[in-house]
């Protein structure tokens, strides 16, 4: 059941690490599925990997796991969370998070393993001798943001996404709330390092690009159709609705 708390309020909230899971727990609960026993990793599987890999893992990232380890709704629709079991170090970086096409990959040093809630790193590639480059200030932020980022192409909910010009953008920044959120470096520019920020409106949840794209996730289709006609132009799944229909009506 709705608690009433918008997305704004409730990321406001994100202090630590233990805020940081009991923000992905309300999202999941309010916008996508509940979490259910069994989404999360075992102790034993999480010992199972750590006596493989010779080292601990963080106690952020160890959590992470025990809580969603095995939702691929939540942490892979795009671009995808590495199972445990395949958790390897590359470069000096354990890394757990890969681009959809390799094009990236998200880590934490291992220089940093033994913080309770280390740094998230951002390398292009996997580990192929590219620089890593800071990402976020902590590994708890980094999940809550793959969380909501994987959200927008996920199974449940409402989605769409377009360009952005520069009206579009004066446009989103008026009507929309700024979440709670630090900006933070794409993949595909990881060196500007507020590339990326978040809005929020009522049932709709925001992401803006570069400066150059939104994408939307919507809790129903009356949100979706709200965002639409607040930033009208050519949104990406209107314009394929409208191909399905025209070719639809070439047949009747």
């Amino acid at each position: 059941m709705d608690d009433g708390r918008t997305i704004a309020q409730s990321l406001a909230g994100v202090r630590d690490a233990g805020s940081a899971f009991a923000f992905i727990e309300w999202f999941a609960r309010e916008w996508l599925a509940p979490l259910r026993d069994g989404d999360g990793c075992t102790a034993e599987e999480m010992t199972a990997v750590e006596d493989r890999l010779g080292l601990r893992l963080p106690a952020s990232l160890a959590a992470f796991y025990r809580l969603l380890g095995w939702r691929r709704d939540l942490t892979s629709n795009q671009d995808s969370l590495i199972t445990l079991n395949s958790l390897r170090v590359v470069d000096r970086v354990l890394v757990y998070r890969i681009e959809a096409q390799g094009c990236a990959s998200w880590g934490i040093r291992v220089s940093d393993l033994g913080l309770a809630d280390p740094p998230a790193v951002l390398c292009e590639g996997y580990g192929d001798g590219g620089p890593w480059r800071p990402f976020l200030g902590s590994f708890s932020l980094a999940a809550v943001e793959m969380v909501l980022s994987e959200s927008l192409f996920g199974p449940a909910g409402c989605h769409d996404n377009r360009d952005l010009d520069d009206a579009g953008i004066v446009r989103l920044e008026e009507l929309y709330e700024r979440l709670p959120f630090p900006d933070y470096p794409a993949w595909w520019q990881p060196d500007l390092p507020q590339a990326v920020r978040w809005f929020g409106g009522p049932g709709v949840l925001l992401r803006e690009d570069s400066r150059t794209w939104a994408w939307i996730l919507a809790q129903n289709a009356a949100s979706l159709a709200r965002v639409r006609d607040a930033l009208p132009g050519r949104w990406q799944d209107t314009a394929a609705d409208l191909r399905r229909d025209g070719r639809m009506a070439s047949h009747l």
